[in-house]
């Protein structure tokens, strides 16, 4: 079919349906009379139009408006089973994976945790289709796949890099192995910046172009959004703050070696036992079930946070103040190059501090920066990083799908 021209009957036809679709995925179920309203169509072009998408597979008709009977009563939604997207968020732990219907709704869901030896290829492909078959499908009727790792594939070697404490995902062909096994188009992002398009798409960033998003759980990292998209650096590296030198901890010489930096050193979760003692608070051995699917460094420092947070008075207000501050550190040089609207406080960690964590971070923040900016904790809170990988895999998957001028 030749490519449509400006102005073309054809070319206002696909308009016209895209934002007809793009209404029924805001709105729900619409009715023709209310479709013609929001998009100044005539009765008639609009009966044409919903006629043409329920015959594409793209809507459904779904019931009547307050159960009036005739056709303008005749309510359409866009039809949820037209395409699917699989997500898979990776982590030395394990690899959790997901998938979404059109409309974003979660149909299936796997959790598959690490074992010793387990290769990558393997790991995906499992959880993939565990996922898939919990929604009733096979890996082959997906659209499209997003998975988020720590690090980044570098994008002239297409090696793994910054990660160096997952297991199994280092090997040269990798990129090759899993195109291989995977009969959908895949895409790879790194994890954080999977965690700020959850944001910004469904949580505290929405209507913002530049933000920060600091993450902290395994290891401490940023996502940085400038003018509404993803900046990843020329080998996928931006936001990879945990190697940032910062004042108050030696330099860490050949870090990608030792897979450490200063700022990671100085305010990564490992420290939060030493802080505590330091301010003569007794360290649990952990919270495995409030912190789940994290290690045991992860569960000790969300526990130690819970309680500090639930705790007005020192010495728990002592130790919070003590982590603000190192938190402020780094961020702070964050804040001073990028001069973000906001930054958005994601991880569990950082979000097992709460309010009071946010509102001290805020106050150190003031002091250390030359501009303030305003911070906000992170609104999603189950599997960010699986969400954002869902709603990537989403973003790309509706453009194809609602360009019915193809």
């Amino acid at each position: 079919m030749p490519a449509a021209t400006p102005g073309t009957p054809s070319l206002l036809r696909a308009m016209n349906d895209r934002a007809a679709l793009e209404l029924l995925l805001a709105h729900g179920p619409l009715s023709r009379t209310r479709i013609g309203h929001l998009t100044g169509l005539s009765k008639p072009t609009a009966s044409q139009l919903l006629a043409r998408l329920e015959a594409a597979g793209l809507v459904v008709a779904t019931g009547t408006d307050d159960g009036r009977p005739g056709p303008s009563a005749q309510l359409y939604a866009l039809n949820a089973a037209a395409a699917h997207v699989g997500g898979l968020d990776v982590t030395p732990e394990g690899v959790h994976a997901a998938v979404a219907d059109l409309t974003g709704t979660v149909t299936g869901r796997f959790a598959l945790p690490y074992t010793e030896g387990a290769d990558a290829v393997g790991q995906v492909t499992t959880a993939l289709d565990g996922a898939a078959a919990a929604a009733g499908l096979r890996r082959a009727d997906l659209h499209r796949v997003v998975v988020g790792t720590p690090g980044a594939f570098d994008p002239q070697t297409g090696r793994l890099r910054y990660a160096s404490h997952l297991p199994g995902w280092h090997s040269p062909t990798l990129l090759d192995e899993l195109a291989a096994a995977l009969p959908v188009p895949v895409e790879y992002e790194n994890d954080v910046n999977l965690a700020a398009v959850a944001e910004q798409r469904l949580g505290a960033a929405r209507g913002h172009e530049d933000f920060v998003l600091l993450w902290n759980e395994e290891g401490l990292g940023a996502a940085l959004v400038l003018g509404g998209r993803l900046h990843r650096g020329w080998t996928g590296g931006a936001g990879e703050v945990g190697f940032l030198p910062v004042p108050g901890h030696p330099l860490v010489r050949q870090v990608t070696r030792v897979n450490s930096g200063g700022y990671q050193e100085l305010a990564g979760a490992q420290v939060l036992p030493r802080l505590a003692r330091e301010c003569g608070i007794e360290v649990p051995p952990g919270d495995p079930g409030g912190a789940a699917p994290h290690g045991p460094q992860v569960a000790t420092a969300v526990a130690l946070l819970r309680r500090a947070a639930a705790a007005p008075g020192d010495p728990y207000r002592a130790f919070l103040q003590s982590y603000a501050t190192l938190l402020a550190t780094g961020l702070a040089s964050l804040v001073a190059v990028l001069d973000p609207e906001i930054v958005v406080l994601s991880g569990a960690v950082i979000g097992a501090g709460g309010e009071p964590l946010r509102a001290l971070l805020e106050t150190e923040l003031a002091e250390l920066a030359p501009s303030r900016p305003r911070l906000v904790a992170g609104q999603v809170l189950e599997r960010p990083v699986l969400r954002g990988a869902l709603e990537s895999a989403l973003a790309d998957t509706r453009e194809e799908v609602f360009d019915t001028s193809r």
